[in-house]
């Protein structure tokens, strides 16, 4: 994928986790990277886990989104620590 469509993945992915995770987002700049720190950490439990689902971008934003959801749990719970 190019950088503009890992912008939007990231984008789309930290937005959708910081609504799932109970409160607003930290900000859209903030959302993509942690959008696309989520693609890292996601592909990487997916990877470790044998799993990889297909469907292309949607399938991209899905484990983005499962990285970013477990990246918002750490720095939410780091905040409160």
């Amino acid at each position: 994928m190019g950088l503009i469509s890992w912008i939007v993945v990231g984008l789309i992915a930290g937005w959708l986790a910081g609504k799932v995770m109970k409160g607003g987002g930290y900000g859209v700049l903030i959302d993509i990277i942690l959008g696309m720190l989520g693609g890292i950490v996601g592909g990487w439990l997916f990877g470790m886990l044998g799993i990889w689902p297909g469907g292309g971008i949607f399938g991209s934003i899905l484990v983005a989104f499962v990285g970013a959801v477990i990246l918002v749990w750490i720095t939410r719970q780091l905040k409160k620590a």
